[in-house]
């Protein structure tokens, strides 16, 4: 398989992947309860929104400690994602098992991106 340069975090498969996540959550919280607009629904937006941010963010640091954090952050940001898809469907607002899916790959590929770099001299 060749690597492909990456001179952008837009380039990031990880980002790709993370960034996917965030649509499918706007799209699907679309449709929640009107009082849930600035408890459960801004919190599961922001929550998936810093997750391809922390990596964009992270991508232009220089240090491999300062990339790490950021992995970090975008990690269990992604973490309070996966959390607030069981909520959601726990009380019947939707049907999470897409957006999981995406978040159980985007958890694997920031682990990857994470061990790349912790290997990276």
């Amino acid at each position: 398989m060749a690597w492909k340069k990456v001179e952008r975090f837009e380039d990031l498969f990880v980002w790709q992947k993370a960034h996917q996540l965030v649509l499918q959550v706007y799209k699907a919280t679309k449709n929640f309860p009107k009082d849930e607009l600035y408890g459960l629904v801004s919190q599961i937006r922001r929550a998936a929104v810093s997750v391809p941010a922390n990596i964009a963010e992270g991508y232009r640091k220089r240090t491999k400690a300062e990339k790490q954090r950021y992995l970090t952050i975008a990690h269990a940001s992604l973490e309070e994602t996966r959390y607030h898809f069981i909520v959601s469907q726990d009380l019947g607002y939707c049907d999470t098992m897409e957006m999981r899916g995406l978040a159980e790959e985007a958890g694997k590929l920031l682990t990857l991106y994470y061990r790349k770099i912790e290997d990276f001299r």
